[in-house]
């Protein structure tokens, strides 16, 4: 190994020390309460050249939430590439999408805050590009189950919206609820039920909009519980996550 790869290799490996800190400190102290220097600090190295690595807080926000994208695509790959009908399959997303909020908590939170234009308009266009481009494995999955719903004519044809345009509907839904639920007190009084029962039922009426085929009727409880353990179980061989809103995080 050349000294410039072996330089190289050691740069990786300390961003990646700073960033395990990072998300550390997060689970410990809670997100607003991350500060530079008690990453450096911590990590035994000076500010400096935890500076070297991220240009300011926001970039190694972007690029701590960037690094928990990556590691939710096994998850998404296998229900996009689930052998199921393409609704199915977009159901399968979503699943998938509410088992990793519950198993990582704090990289949802985490994402949410990035997002916000305090973070994000605050950071480098550079760590905005890597975030982006980070996305676009999971975009790809999902718009590839819309063009095999078109070939298969489980869209109407001469659906409108393109793929990328169709699938951020369901996004935006899912996003909308988790967003919600997080919040204390958010939902008292102005839903009944579970949330992400809700958050379901919603997701058919709009596929049952778009034409999506087979429709489905979401006003049926029980076929929907019988529905979504069967996705859960053929898909990814667990258990259904419960319905109800995790307990917000500090």
């Amino acid at each position: 190994m050349s000294s410039q790869d072996r330089r190289q290799r050691e740069f990786a490996l300390r961003e990646q020390l700073f960033l395990d800190k990072a998300q550390e400190l997060i689970q410990r102290d809670g997100l607003l309460a991350l500060q530079m220097s008690k990453i450096a600090e911590e990590c035994e190295y000076a500010i400096g050249t935890l500076y070297k690595h991220f240009a300011s807080k926001e970039d190694l926000l972007v690029e701590l939430s960037t690094r928990n994208c990556l590691s939710r695509v096994e998850l998404f790959e296998r229900a996009a590439r689930w052998e199921a009908g393409s609704r199915d399959r977009i159901i399968a997303v979503a699943l998938a999408d509410l088992m990793i909020m519950r198993e990582q908590p704090e990289h949802f939170r985490l994402a949410q805050f990035v997002w916000t234009d305090i973070v994000w308009g605050a950071a480098s266009p550079q760590s905005r590009q890597r975030a982006l481009q980070a996305c676009e494995p999971l975009s790809a999955l999902i718009d590839g189950i819309a063009a095999d719903a078109r070939r298969h004519g489980d869209l109407p044809a001469g659906f409108a919206l393109p793929d990328q345009s169709l699938t951020i509907g369901p996004w935006c839904l899912c996003m909308g609820m988790h967003t919600l639920a997080q919040q204390a007190g958010m939902l008292d009084g102005l839903i009944q039920g579970d949330p992400y029962r809700l958050m379901f039922k919603h997701l058919h009426y709009l596929l049952n909009g778009y034409g999506w085929q087979p429709l489905f009727d979401p006003g049926d409880d029980a076929a929907l519980d019988v529905h979504l353990g069967r996705i859960c179980r053929d898909a990814f061989d667990a258990p259904c996550p419960p319905l109800v809103p995790p307990a917000p995080l500090s």
